[in-house]
């Protein structure tokens, strides 16, 4: 099993909190893949996502988040 250290999500991510975040969403987006055309077959997602925001494949953006303007 590969252990992801929250200096090498940091690196990349600016913060290792923001890199958990990025590699959970990720993670849940290759989730929503068929599973019988999933090019990862068993192997587990999240270690998937890790390996690829540390290897620096998964590109992403902050976007502000919009706030309501509930009264």
């Amino acid at each position: 099993m590969k252990v992801f250290t929250p200096d090498e999500l940091a690196y990349l991510a600016g913060d290792k909190y923001r890199g958990v975040l990025v590699a959970a969403t990720y993670a849940r987006e290759l989730n929503e893949l068929p599973l019988e055309t999933s090019p990862y077959g068993p192997r587990k997602l999240t270690t998937v996502a890790l390996e690829a925001l540390t290897s620096g494949q998964l590109e992403f953006r902050l976007v502000a988040r919009r706030r309501s303007g509930g009264d």
